[in-house]
């Protein structure tokens, strides 16, 4: 094993930083600050950071086969036109529900742009429960709703042979997978195969590597675990320098490296103090394992 490094590449300061993506063509990451309403563009290169504020909380961003980006901004799946900054709306969802917001979004390897709702919270991780649904994009731009009575509708990715969807309703404590089915994109037959651990606290954003296992990043554990989905065992904990660890992506230039979004809000002056790096974005290298490139949406 090479030995593990963690640092801090961006001190952001993000409210609620969430959504890593890595984009190969700009060496850049991107990434979202729910609740300052923006998406940011981090050139690894330059370390320069680019901000797009929107007119609603942003809860993901992907790539666009077509150029530019999609995202989910309020109840809405949007494109991004980065150069002027603007957001055209795709399709809306939960429109009886005026509480309600999107949360983390991915894009799937037939090209859907998968992404659940959940109630906006009075505090973090505290809200009015079940209000939330899981939805996908498809690429003419309509809309399938697979289920709802989600509380917080978080991580997801694929398996490497495209045959099960794991998925995080956080306040379940438990990482879930469904039978899958890449060419209609329907899902089925659902089951936890991991639950979270006391001190793994609430299980967030989720991204896979080339062995099939898991990155799980747990807010308010400081950690990401490596997860096995066949046994259902905890392979490996990182533990990062602030609590509120968001999410996760491979990325850098063979997708080697880990990058890992953190929240500062809800974090008390005290805890500042001793996590003055709260909202970063983290770097972490020498995990060993790499990442998969993310899927582009594809309407």
């Amino acid at each position: 094993m090479s030995s593990i490094k963690v640092e801090c590449v961006l001190r952001e300061n993000c409210r609620c930083g969430e959504s890593p993506v890595w984009e190969e063509a700009s060496s850049s990451l991107l990434f979202v600050d729910i609740s300052s309403k923006k998406v940011c563009r981090w050139d690894s290169l330059s370390k320069q950071v680019q901000r797009v504020t929107l007119d609603a909380p942003v809860s993901s961003v992907a790539l666009r086969q077509a150029g530019g980006y999609v995202a989910t901004v309020g109840t809405k799946f949007c494109a991004l036109n980065w150069k002027d900054e603007s957001a055209v709306v795709l399709a809306a969802v939960d429109k009886d529900k005026k509480n309600n917001r999107f949360n983390d979004g991915k894009v799937d390897p037939a090209g859907r742009y998968f992404a659940g709702t959940m109630a906006e919270e009075t505090a973090p991780a505290v809200l009015e429960r079940r209000q939330g649904s899981l939805y996908s994009l498809f690429p003419d731009h309509h809309v399938e709703k697979y289920f709802d009575q989600v509380d917080v509708s978080n991580g997801l990715d694929w398996s490497l042979d495209h045959k099960t969807f794991y998925y995080i309703d956080s306040l379940s404590y438990s990482v879930d997978a469904f039978d899958y089915d890449l060419l209609t994109g329907k899902i089925s037959n659902r089951r936890s195969i991991y639950k979270m651990e006391k001190e793994e606290h609430i299980p967030d954003g989720m991204c896979i590597d080339t062995e099939g296992k898991l990155w799980v990043a747990c807010y308010n554990g400081g950690r990401v675990i490596r997860l096995d989905p066949e046994t259902g065992k905890r392979l490996q904990t990182v533990k990062l320098p602030v609590d509120k660890t968001t999410s996760c992506c491979f990325g850098g230039k063979d997708y080697s490296e880990m990058y890992v979004t953190s929240a500062r809000s809800g974090v008390n002056p005290q805890t500042l103090l001793q996590q003055p790096e709260a909202g970063g974005i983290f770097k972490i290298t020498g995990l060993g394992v790499k990442g998969i490139p993310p899927y582009p949406y594809a309407g």
